[in-house]
Parts: C-alpha cells; structure tokens; sequence
C-alpha cells in the first residue's frame, strides 16, 4: 500500500509572542516543520502534503527546498478540518499518517509502528505517557486494555483528567476509512471544532481494532506551543543527538554542553570538549580536536587539526594538521592548507593561506592569497578595503612579513621577500630582497615636556 502523509501545519502559534509563524521557530539548526518532514521523508511517502494557513506566504518561501506539497486550510476549524482539505488529493487505497508541524521530536521509527498497523487495517494512534498531561487529550481504554476513544481535557471528567497516557495527535489508517468517518465528525465540543480524534469512537463502532502505539520515550511526543516548550525541545534534542554521536564513536567531553545545530560528520578518535556550538554542515576528519567554547559552522576540518579554545569558524576548509587559536577568527571563504598555524586574536577572511604558513597573533588577513611558509608578524594588516571596493593582496612563498607591518592593497609582495616591521607598503615588494617603508628615527636633544597652564 502506497503512504500519504499530511502534516498540519496552519496554527498561527500567539504564545510563541513572535513575528514568525509557530512551525518557522527554529529548534537544533532546523525550522520545527523542517523536523517533522524530515522525519516524513525518511518513511519514503508517496507523497507528503503540509495544510497551512496564518503565514502561508512566510512558510511556504522558508521551506521551498522540501519535497511537500501545499494545501491551504483558509479557516481554522479544528484538526479534521485541516485532514479534510488535503483528502481529495489522496487515494482511498493508501495509507494516511497524520502529523503535527509543532510536534518535532518525533522518529520514523516510532511512526514505522503506526503505519504499519494501519497497514494491517488498524487505526494506530501515537499515545505516550507524560509527568504532566495537562492541556492534552487523554486516552480511555476499555477493562481489555483496547482504545475506545480520546477525550479532549476540556471535555473531560474530573476522573479523565486523572489518566497520565495522553492523545499525541498523531494517527495512521487506511485513507477511504478516514474519508468516510470524517463526513460524519461534528462541532458539538467546547471548542466549536472539527475534532480528529472523533474518529476514534466511530472506528471502535465500526468494529475497526484501535491500536495505540505507546512512544518509547514520551519526548518524542513534546508538542511546541511557547518558548518555554520550545527551549525544553531544544533540550531534549540536544540529548538525543550527543548520545547518538557518542555512540557512533565521537568523544564529547560533557554531553549536555554541546549544541548540533545542523549535521556532523566525523573520523575516528574526535574530540570535543565542553560549551560548542557547531551549526550547518560540519565534517571533521580523523583525530580533530576542538576546545571549549567554540563556533563552528559550514566548515571542513581535515586530519589532526586542533582549534582552541573560544575560536570561531564560519565557511571555511580547513587542512590537516592546522593549528587554530585560541581566540581566532576564521571567516566565510577561507581556506587554509595543511599545517597552517593561526593563532591568537587573527581573524582570517576570504583567504588562502598556503602550506606550513603562519600567523600568530594578532593579524588580519583579508582578501589574500599568501603562499606556502609564509610567516606574518603580529600586527600585521592587510588594508583591503578602501571605502568603496576590496582590494587583494598576493604574499609569496617563504616571505617574511616583519610584526606591525600594514599591507595596503593591491599589493604583491614577492616569493622570499622581506618585510621590516613596522613597514607601510604600498608599492609591490620584489622577491628575495627586504623592503623598508617607515620613516627615519629622529630624537630631540633638550626636549622639555609641556606642561599644563
């Protein structure tokens, strides 16, 4: 049997107090939608249709790169309301899993369960059991154990409200019986809504068996509706992801001091140490090391690299056996070859710095190409901006540039050159001879110092 999946996705989110629409919250490097049709897409649906409404321009433009088709529900009338506008697109022969754009968490494992009971001509419903199950739907079973129906809390009784196995929303069950019993679901509730959840007394009625599938872990079924939420997520996720890490062999030196805001992939024998952040694609190679407190994001590190501590890294690659920080900055379109040192307080940005070159302390490299074994001084700038254009500046191989030395660009300094420190260049520097561009020494015999009036 073919899957269809649709994902309701039309809350306007008010308690997120936030100009973006609930499923746009971002939550480990994704929107909160973005998780949900991941999870979707790796259960290799047909077809995976998103029912959206409050932001649908603002969703549909963040999420054009998802494989989803978009269906507008104009009236926000309840959740078999919003099932009901993505119908008619979905054949009676498939099987129907229904998710939340506000509920993240959740693994295709988990919904493997529930379609697959839904294959066998089941009704599966994703329940889980939480501390606290206030403001959820809860889950009334029969003596047998069965699923008989899901009460919404503010329909429930005082005795209702005591059961802790809660409604996640989330269903599965063959399309054509879903069509037929959502014709039949009314408004008669204290909310004036299409209750999906209806569906379920009408599937016990039919005789259809009600299979509720209980989440492993109760975190997987963490609906998102304020901030609070959202930080518990974000929190919850962080878990999950250092354990998976950790198991696939990465070392991270204290778990819940470590942020995945995106992917990773990683050698054998990486190490991490406590308070990263690491956002985009990130892809280490074998025995990287990085200290605490650092930022990496869109960045390939290569073997035996170390960065240390409190450096940041933003799109850029980066060879084997460099030596970053700590306290560098490494920026967008730079590339630093194998065995490269940058050191302390550098900030490198949209240059190549070539095999074995190095800058220790306290130097800006912008907009250059700097050959192998190189050695920059500290202080030393590269002046690459000159109120309206960016200029570059060409430093050879195994030149020497001398600390406090400015460069200002265009300016070529050639292979094996020279550089005195403090030097200001700005005429090209030939190959293998040193070049001084400062002015001469001078000391004032009988000097006095002014005084104050």
């Amino acid at each position: 049997m073919a899957l269809s999946v649709v994902i309701l996705a039309a809350g306007q989110g008010k308690r997120m107090h936030s100009d973006l629409p609930k499923v746009m919250q971002p939550l480990g490097g994704y929107t909160i939608l973005e998780h949900v049709a991941r999870s979707a897409a790796a259960l290799d649906a047909h077809a995976v249709y998103v029912v959206y409404g409050h932001g649908g321009e603002q969703v549909q433009a963040a999420h054009g790169h998802l494989a989803v088709h978009w269906v507008l529900q104009a009236e926000q009338l309840g959740t078999g309301h919003a099932v009901m506008q993505a119908l008619p697109k979905i054949s009676d022969s498939d099987v129907l899993l229904v998710l939340y754009g506000d509920v993240p968490l959740v693994t295709p494992a988990t919904l493997k369960h529930l379609t697959d009971a839904a294959a066998r001509g089941e009704l599966a419903v994703l329940t889980a059991k939480v501390p606290d199950p206030k403001g959820y739907g809860r889950i009334v079973r029969d003596n047998a154990g069965r699923v008989t129906r899901i009460v919404e809390e503010k329909d429930a009784t005082a005795a209702e409200r005591w059961v802790d196995e809660i409604n996640t929303g989330l269903m599965a069950c063959s399309a054509d019986r879903l069509r037929r019993w959502l014709k039949d679901v009314n408004r008669e509730n204290a909310q004036k809504e299409y209750y999906l959840t209806d569906v379920i007394a009408m599937a016990v009625a039919d005789g259809v068996k009600v299979e509720g599938v209980l989440a492993e872990d109760h975190n997987e079924t963490r609906g998102i509706n304020d901030k609070q939420q959202l930080a518990a997520a974000e929190k919850a996720l962080r878990k999950r992801t250092a354990n998976e890490l950790m198991l696939a062999g990465l070392m991270l030196r204290d778990p819940r001091r470590f942020d995945l805001r995106g992917e990773l992939a990683f050698g054998r024998d990486c190490e991490i140490d406590v308070n990263c952040v690491l956002e985009g694609k990130v892809r280490l190679g074998d025995r990287v090391k990085i200290g605490p407190h650092c930022v990496i994001r869109d960045c390939e590190l290569g073997d035996g690299t170390e960065v240390f501590s409190h450096s940041s890294l933003d799109g850029a690659r980066i060879g084997a056996k460099v030596r970053i920080g700590p306290f560098a900055r490494i920026r967008p379109e730079t590339e630093l070859a194998d065995e490269v040192h940058v050191g302390n307080f550098v900030e490198v940005k949209k240059s190549r710095l070539g095999r074995k070159s190095k800058a220790n302390h306290l130097t800006y490299v912008g907009d250059a190409q700097v050959g192998s074994e190189v050695n920059i001084g500290a202080g030393v700038i590269t002046c690459n901006y000159d109120g309206t254009a960016k200029h570059a500046t060409v430093i050879g191989d195994g030149a020497f540039i001398g600390s406090d030395s400015t460069l200002v660009a265009p300016v070529t300094i050639g292979p094996g050159a020279y550089i005195a420190a403090g030097s200001t260049i700005n005429r090209d520097a030939p190959a293998g001879e040193l070049t001084i561009a400062r002015s001469k020494q001078v000391t004032k015999t009988g000097w006095t110092r002014p005084t104050k009036k």
